[in-house]
């Protein structure tokens, strides 16, 4: 199984980390972020990862290699300028054999412990071009629950909303390629597409998933993969 890691983010709000690295490099607990994304990937029968590099993307090439000691085949796809997460995907499966009818795709910020298996299943049951992995919409604030006498029952810290938000964890038949645009995002264009057509399922997960943008989330992945609370692959 083929796995794409759009991993040329440049990390503005993780600045002065990403002066010298990528993104998907920034150290968590003396180890690049996207390694735990690998492990996972190893874990869930991933045995080819295409690394979409751009900004600074050699760091990522010197530090898998050709990803024997990590348990995978390390594939780099290198941008010669910015082309967007759906241009970097459409440039990448080009390095995906045409005898992989599927191929998973997911943001290098990612950490979670989702079954791709569960993904997987359903994009083949639903027979769709793509599916995607959603996860509940959590409040920034804490949230105060009360009773219909106005009387408060409870506080919850970061309490789920009644949305679901695009995790960054996609399966996609091999077909979407044609419909990815050469520059641009494929959440803004492709998917939208896919869903007046029908074609786009989504899996509501409630399995462990933090994403990292800012040195906030970075202090907190980092105490959750410490404490590995939900078995996060090492």
């Amino acid at each position: 199984m083929f796995a794409l890691t759009i991993a040329g983010g440049r990390g503005e709000r993780l600045k002065p980390f990403t002066d010298s690295m990528p993104k998907a490099m920034v150290p968590v607990n003396e180890r690049p972020l996207i390694s735990y994304q690998v492990a996972w990937f190893k874990r869930q029968g991933v045995t080819d990862v295409v690394f979409l590099c751009g900004y600074k993307g050699e760091e990522i090439q010197e530090y898998f290699g050709d990803g024997q000691r990590f348990g995978i085949r390390a594939h780099y796809s290198f941008e010669k300028e910015p082309l967007g997460r759906g241009g970097a995907v459409r440039k990448g499966m080009e390095l995906v054999p045409a005898s992989e009818q599927t191929v998973i795709v997911t943001n290098g910020d990612n950490v979670t412990t989702q079954s791709l298996a569960e993904l997987v299943n359903l994009h083949r049951k639903q027979r769709v071009t793509a599916t995607m992995m959603l996860v509940p919409f959590r409040s920034q604030y804490g949230v105060v629950e009360t009773d219909d006498a106005g009387l408060v029952t409870a506080f919850v810290e970061k309490g789920a909303l009644p949305f679901w938000i695009n995790a960054g964890v996609y399966v996609f038949d091999r077909s979407i390629r044609t419909c990815l645009p050469e520059k641009g995002d494929h959440e803004t264009t492709t998917f939208p597409a896919l869903a007046r057509e029908r074609k786009i399922a989504a899996l509501q997960s409630t399995a462990f998933w933090m994403t990292v943008d800012s040195s906030k989330d970075l202090r907190e992945v980092s105490e959750r993969l410490k404490a590995d609370p939900a078995g996060i692959p090492h």
